[in-house]
């Protein structure tokens, strides 16, 4: 595990990638706040930061909306999604734009609507947070959203389950990409995360781009000590969900505001999985896809920088 590492300085230049695509587009007005996104086969699974109780919409590749998958419980402000390996959708109830909130939780919602409260308080104070992160061993890993631009990355224990604590640090500098609601504010605030289908790769998200880790033996929070790869987002009012989709070599990133479009940004290159992950990887995850990322990794770590809501 790393401590309180930071890797800082100027942002790297983006990774070439082909040209995003519009998937397709979201009309219903039950999602004009969508914070949450993860993806299960051919279905995309979206969250709202508002309403009154937990609910998680399933749309087809053409974004109509075909089921919620829901539970009678009133979260406070649910900002992102993350899907296990088991099919259980953890709900990121972690928003707290006006530092109020002495917990924040994760809910797991099944797909019957049979859900689970997990209740948290940071070890260090209050935090606004809009990425949650899932390890190989299927423990939260929170990435706050810093004014600073220095984001946390906390964790819970063993010994302390239900106390996060700060295990490292991201710290985003500008990087002049266009977008977002705050200029080069927008910048630096993380807003989403997620994990590739294999493991070996995750992602964070700020309001213009995607910084993308490989991750070693599942380990999320030493990835998230490493050099990113930075690949420039395409411009949006809100971006604030992000996934790989299930080919395991594309993202899909949305905005707040429907109608908005579901856009794949794809990863530049293909590789087959290290034979070296492959058993680390989770049960029902797919092996042998990705590795766009990697050779982006291995190569573009020369410069260095680091990783620094409105209910969002």
């Amino acid at each position: 595990m790393v401590v309180g590492l930071v890797i800082g300085c100027s942002a790297p230049a983006p990774a070439l990638a082909a040209e995003p695509d519009v998937l397709c587009t979201v009309t219903d007005p039950r999602l004009s706040e969508a914070s949450g996104l993860a993806v299960d086969g051919s279905r995309l699974l979206m969250v709202n930061d508002d309403g009154s109780s937990l609910e998680v919409y399933v749309l087809d590749r053409s974004c109509r909306v075909t089921s919620v998958i829901s539970a009678p419980v009133d979260p406070y402000d649910v900002e992102d999604l993350a899907l296990a390996a088991d099919g259980t959708l953890w709900l990121a109830d972690i928003g707290d734009n006006s530092l109020a909130r002495d917990t924040v939780a994760l809910h797991a919602l099944a797909a019957d609507g049979r859900s689970s409260l997990f209740r948290y308080s940071y070890v260090d104070g209050l935090h606004d947070a809009e990425a949650l992160l899932l390890d190989a061993g299927g423990r939260p890993v929170v990435v706050t959203k810093e004014l600073s631009g220095r984001a946390g990355v906390y964790t819970a224990s063993e010994a302390a389950p239900r106390v996060l604590s700060r295990v490292g640090s991201l710290a985003l500098t500008p990087t002049g990409t266009p977008g977002g609601p705050a200029g080069g504010i927008g910048q630096v605030l993380v807003t989403g995360a997620a994990l590739s289908p294999d493991g070996l790769f995750a992602v964070v998200q700020t309001y213009t781009d995607a910084y993308l880790y490989a991750v070693s033996d599942g380990d999320v929070v030493a990835a998230l000590a490493s050099a990113p790869v930075r690949v420039a987002l395409p411009v949006s009012p809100q971006g604030e969900a992000i996934a790989f989709d299930s080919n395991g070599r594309d993202l899909l990133v949305t905005s707040e505001g429907t109608p908005f479009d579901v856009t794949v940004v794809p990863v530049p290159g293909s590789l087959p999985a290290p034979a070296s992950h492959v058993g680390a990887l989770s049960a029902g995850r797919s092996v042998g896809v990705n590795l766009a990322i990697a050779g982006l990794v291995a190569a573009a770590l020369v410069g260095t920088y680091g990783v620094v809501r409105r209910r969002g």
